[in-house]
């Protein structure tokens, strides 16, 4: 924790200049009730801001072929109709596969090293994409840069371990919606790209090739950079330090009952005695700054075949998958 942030024992109201003030921690888990985007001087923020960046520029790299199928790569690789959507298809598949490996990886290393890994690895047959010339190679091409689909798991998982219960679910929708536009974004840069390339003199078959080599390799290599030297895995540090938070915690601004034993008069123990009474007289003082308050740590346990076809067979997690498929 930053000798700048705020420890608070509960949620503080929301105020406009949270957004910009240090962030407000949850002295129990180290986990922020505050969302401060705007002051990078804090882990909680470079943090919040790095997973949805490395989420945009995976999507803008992971959806920058369907902008130049219809202007150059169809007709270069005489690609029909058919072919161009089973490499939409190769390119979703490779997501759903990679993902389910994703979540173990994460729960294991962390979330800013899987971001980071995935960003390289999907930055290598991005680099590739101009070396297709028929179907097959881009199917094959397509499958790889799927990849990237998977930052969507470190990018929510990182966030759940940086903000708290009161604002983590504005925190993944932010950084869900924000990395979501680089599938927009994606088709601004690559058209205009491509056709600025076009005008200083190159072929359809050079153009839609350099724009790959020119967007997406160095962008995805950039920010993998800037995730690794910068992010952070978890508010107490590493991430396999994350277990080793107190399971009690000090509570700022509260008083406990410090109580001491006091001897009793001899006289009056006399008298309680003889009317059958025990009595234990305790003091009561008034100590400062803090009360001892328990916390719940979760461990992670190492995946098993028993554990994982408890989880696939639990409608609590078909439910919300089904429910995103739909969409």
């Amino acid at each position: 924790m930053h000798s700048r942030d705020t420890l608070s024992d509960g949620p503080p109201p929301f105020r406009w200049s949270s957004l910009w003030k240090a962030p407000v921690v949850n002295p129990l888990n180290l986990k922020s009730y505050t969302i401060p985007i705007f002051n990078l001087n804090n882990r909680y923020s470079v943090s919040f801001h790095l997973s949805w960046l490395g989420f945009l520029v995976a999507f803008l790299s992971w959806f920058a072929f369907p902008p130049l199928i219809p202007e150059a790569i169809k007709s270069d690789l005489k690609l029909t109709n058919a072919q161009v959507a089973n490499s939409n298809i190769i390119a979703l598949l490779a997501t759903l596969l990679v993902r389910i490996v994703v979540g173990p990886l994460v729960d294991r290393y962390g979330p800013r090293k899987v971001m980071a890994s995935l960003l390289v690895l999907g930055a290598i047959p991005s680099g590739l994409a101009g070396t297709a010339t028929k179907a097959s190679h881009l199917y094959a091409i397509r499958f790889f840069i799927g990849i990237l689909g998977g930052t969507f798991v470190p990018c929510q998982a990182w966030t759940t371990a940086f903000f708290d219960k009161n604002v983590v679910g504005t925190a993944n929708a932010l950084v869900g919606g924000w990395g979501n536009m680089g599938g927009g974004i994606t088709f601004i840069i690559m058209v205009s790209l491509f056709q600025q390339l076009i005008h200083s003199g190159l072929s359809d078959h050079i153009a839609w090739r350099v724009a790959f080599v020119a967007v997406p390799v160095p962008v995805l290599l950039s920010v993998a950079a800037l995730t690794m030297i910068f992010g952070w895995d978890h508010p107490a540090g590493k991430w396999e330090d994350r277990h080793k938070l107190s399971a009690h915690a000090a509570v700022p601004g509260h008083c406990p009952v410090m109580v001491q034993e006091k001897e009793v008069d001899e006289k009056d123990f006399d008298k309680e005695k003889s009317q059958g009474v025990s009595v234990q007289v305790k003091e009561v003082s008034d100590a400062p700054n803090n009360i001892q308050s328990e916390l719940d740590v979760a461990v992670n346990e190492p995946l098993t075949l028993k554990t994982a076809m408890a989880i696939v067979s639990n409608p609590l997690t078909w439910l919300p998958a089904i429910a995103y498929m739909t969409t």
